[in-house]
């Protein structure tokens, strides 16, 4: 199993205009706006769980983002789990 990040929709704020997961997100296209609910959403397949979408959260007070472990066999979060081991940052890139 491995981590990648999961917007609890509750808690993010980009409606009021927050969108720092998405512009400090280094990996193009893995954190998106739904312009309908006007939520940032993960797309899963592009996030190579390296917590900085979480941490830049976390650092403006929101703490939307969470990092969750995803059934390596099915592509699916399983949420309420103890997340994986984890990458160290910058490690999910080389």
């Amino acid at each position: 199993m491995y981590n990648v990040a999961y917007v609890e929709n509750d808690s993010c704020v980009a409606d009021k205009g927050c969108r720092l997961c998405i512009l400090y997100c280094p990996e193009a296209d893995c954190i998106r706006l739904d312009t309908e609910k006007m939520r940032a959403f993960v797309v899963i397949d592009r996030c190579k769980g390296c917590e900085l979408c979480a941490v830049v959260c976390n650092a403006a007070k929101h703490e939307a983002i969470i990092m969750a472990p995803v059934n390596a066999a099915t592509g699916e979060i399983i949420l309420g789990e103890h997340k994986a081991e984890v990458a160290e940052l910058g490690q999910a890139y080389q």
